[in-house]
């Protein structure tokens, strides 16, 4: 496909994209996804410096967890360069692994970056998208939202932003509104990073988890959610598409195991 069928097939070609989580890994192979189709993206996250390389219109800086910063940085970004078309809630944080390691500061903190820093930072977008009677919101959740795979504060907020994209879908559909969330499997990238230091066995006892017999890379969740973004995905909405190697299609390490003897 030439890059004006590309941008054609996509239609996000001058489209304005705020993606949240900018600076990470994930955020920053979305920064390149929609740029190649054309789209005008702002970025925002917790610190200027891991934005300032990135081929960015605007940048927005807030903590996730500071209510009053969010509302002030978001009102601000609205009224001076407009609704943007597209919003990628990406961002997100854990740290609770299991539920040993989460107590009421680690459950709080969690949440409020995960869950209601997220709504902090949606709801003025879409209250503006349905005055325009326009817009599209994708949530990057995980599949910790579907069932658990541990980080149970985590896990708690990703189900919840999935629940969060039905009731935008269903009662903000009529203003011209889509929300949809990805949930990715485990994808490398420097969250990873406190996990393998001092295990990096850690990786090659993860992998036979998953039917495709590896970690999902940044680029195809980034691919993911450039889809339901798109024109070329204008039916849907509601839904949470998980992008996970196969993961939460069935028990691959049971069956090798258990039925099929070790094979």
């Amino acid at each position: 496909m030439t890059t004006s069928g590309f941008n054609d097939f996509f239609d996000l070609k001058d489209k304005h994209v705020l993606i949240t989580g900018a600076g990470g890994g994930i955020g920053q192979a979305l920064i390149t996804a929609f740029h190649a189709a054309g789209a005008i993206i702002s970025g925002a996250d917790q610190h200027l410096v891991s934005m300032e390389p990135l081929p960015l219109a605007n940048r927005l800086v807030f903590d996730l967890a500071d209510r009053t910063e969010v509302h002030e940085v978001v009102r601000d970004f609205i009224k001076t360069y407009g609704t943007p078309d597209v919003l990628i809630n990406n961002a997100g944080f854990t740290r609770g692994e299991t539920l040993d390691d989460v107590d009421d500061e680690v459950w709080e903190r969690e949440i409020a970056i995960n869950l209601n820093g997220v709504f902090h930072v949606t709801a003025p977008v879409v209250n503006a998208m349905s005055e325009r009677g326009s817009g599209n919101v994708v949530f990057i959740s995980s599949v910790n939202g579907l069932s658990y795979f541990g980080n149970p504060a985590y896990s708690a907020a990703k189900a919840g932003l999935i629940s969060y994209v039905k009731a935008l879908a269903v009662e903000r559909g009529r203003y011209g509104i889509r929300a949809n969330a990805i949930c990715p499997g485990s994808v490398r990238t420097p969250a990873w990073d406190h996990r393998l230091q001092g295990k990096p066995e850690l990786v090659e006892k993860l992998l036979p988890h998953y039917p495709l017999g590896r970690m999902v890379t940044p680029q195809e969740v980034a691919q993911a959610t450039l889809f339901l973004a798109s024109s070329a995905a204008s039916g849907i909405t509601g839904t949470a598409l998980a992008v996970d190697a196969g993961l939460t299609a069935g028990n691959l390490r049971f069956i090798n195991e258990i039925l099929a003897g070790g094979n």
